[in-house]
């Protein structure tokens, strides 16, 4: 089995909120709130700016890796209107309750890191210089596949049917 790799990758900064809950069951409502193009000089967690119930914090940096396979939803999420960054904060047993696991910009990819269900998935718009690169890429590695449909084979009704065992028993 081949492992394929990334032939671009992006690095990101990840800036995440924690909200005070108005709730009996959490103290905090985290949620990714952007991306900074490039990593920033500064340590992960680092406070950017508080006011009032709410904390925004630099989590630390990932990157977007774009694969040449990808390209068809690379263009559709550039396409739509609200380009997106998916990020994803995983559950840590460490100092702060998440990490960060991913940042992605293949929406497919972004919606299945929502099968974990203790993940926070989160789209989050796509800066600028970001988008740039990526439709740099697109452009150049795009290839457009024609859609086949694959054609169904008619059911064979012996295979269905009920047959002898070796030894004469049904």
């Amino acid at each position: 089995m081949s492992v394929a790799l990334p032939l671009q990758r992006i690095p990101v900064g990840i800036v995440v909120e924690r909200r005070k809950a108005d709730s009996p069951w959490g103290d905090f409502i985290w949620r990714s709130a952007a991306v900074l193009p490039d990593k920033p000089d500064a340590e992960p967690w680092t406070i950017l700016r508080e006011q009032g119930g709410t904390t925004c914090f630099y989590a630390g940096s990932a990157t977007v890796d774009l694969y040449v396979s990808e390209t068809a939803r690379y263009r559709d999420n550039v396409a739509s209107g609200t380009p997106s960054i998916w990020v994803v904060l995983s559950p840590s047993e460490g100092a702060w309750p998440y990490a960060i696991a991913a940042a992605t910009a293949d929406p497919a990819e972004g919606e299945g890191f929502t099968e974990a269900a203790d993940n926070l998935v989160e789209a989050v718009p796509m800066p600028e210089v970001v988008r740039e690169v990526i439709e740099s890429f697109i452009a150049e590695h795009h290839v457009e596949r024609e859609f086949v449909k694959r054609e169904r084979r008619r059911a064979d009704p012996e295979a269905l049917a009920r047959r002898q065992h070796e030894g004469g028993q049904e």
